[in-house]
């Protein structure tokens, strides 16, 4: 016997289709044949798929500015996100990017802030601690931890998304740089060490004086690496910095210090053997004198 519910579902697939599903998954005419209880398929009922669909979208009672504060957040994440993938090598993470970490930074302190919304409405308690993974917390979290670690607020201005006056003139530097390592580069090796020579020296200078400053960011460093590796090995030049001439004067005044103390100190004690001994020597050889003299 089918129940009530069971007699308006049949004429509902009636209805809605020429076709039964059974549990064989064939799909047979209902013509004189007789029936067969039809088996649920979630297919076999698109309807009833779309409700249940919709009953999941509106089981979030987020208000519609969070709605689509998060769907910009989710934007903004993946623009950022495929920004870092080619800026990875070589490293370009702060120059490439900072646009892109700006407005999700932005959208982030929109969510994270107590009242920005319409009427004073927040979103930080519905998208940041409705949940106990914080998921939106912990996606932003990954990607401002790739920034501290790039120090990348050391290469971009606080006042105004855009490279600092120090990185640019850096950059321009390392162009010039690249530049003359392009044009001696297929000729004589000795060449490009000779005249190359001033160039690189000011990009090292400049680059010893940031990172003392302290205002360099991965970008610039992965820069300089690359470039020393390509001038000592590639192109196997050499560069000898007048600053370090102190540096290596008193280190090796330190290395060779406890050498010179020892030997000083074996010449030392060796000149106080001899000094004991003389009298000793001395003393002997007179008194030998004296029972000869005795003798004779």
């Amino acid at each position: 016997m089918f129940s009530p519910q069971n007699i308006l579902y049949i004429a509902f697939l009636c209805l809605s289709s020429d076709f039964f599903i059974f549990g064989d998954g064939v799909s047979e005419s209902t013509g004189n044949e007789p029936l067969r209880s039809p088996v649920f398929h979630p297919d076999a009922d698109p309807v009833l798929s779309l409700n249940l669909l919709s009953a999941f979208n509106d089981y979030s009672d987020i208000s519609q500015y969070c709605k689509d504060l998060l769907d910009l957040f989710g934007k903004q994440y993946v623009t950022y996100v495929q920004c870092l993938v080619p800026a990875a090598q070589p490293v370009k993470v702060c120059q490439n990017c900072f646009i892109g970490y700006e407005n999700l930074n932005k959208t982030f302190a929109n969510i994270s802030s107590n009242d920005v919304g319409p009427g004073g409405e927040s979103c930080r308690d519905s998208l940041l601690r409705s949940d106990r993974l914080m998921l939106v917390f912990l996606l932003f979290s990954n990607l401002a931890g790739i920034w501290e670690k790039s120090n990348c607020q050391y290469c971009i201005s606080r006042d105004a998304p855009s490279l600092t006056n120090d990185t640019l003139y850096f950059l321009a530097m390392l162009n010039q740089t690249y530049n003359c390592f392009d044009q001696y580069q297929q000729g004589n090796q000795s060449e490009l060490c000779i005249n190359c020579k001033n160039t690189y020296r000011d990009l090292n200078n400049l680059y010893s004086d940031m990172e003392k400053n302290e205002t360099m960011c991965i970008d610039i460093e992965d820069a300089m690496n690359v470039t020393r590796k390509r001038w000592s090995k590639t192109f196997n030049c050499s560069f000898h910095n007048e600053e370090n001439v102190p540096i290596i004067a008193v280190s090796s005044f330190m290395l060779f210090l406890p050498i010179i103390f020892y030997l000083s100190s074996f010449l030392h004690s060796e000149q106080k053997k001899r000094k004991l001994i003389h009298p000793k020597r001395a003393k002997s050889y007179s008194s030998l004198m004296n029972i000869q003299d005795k003798l004779s």
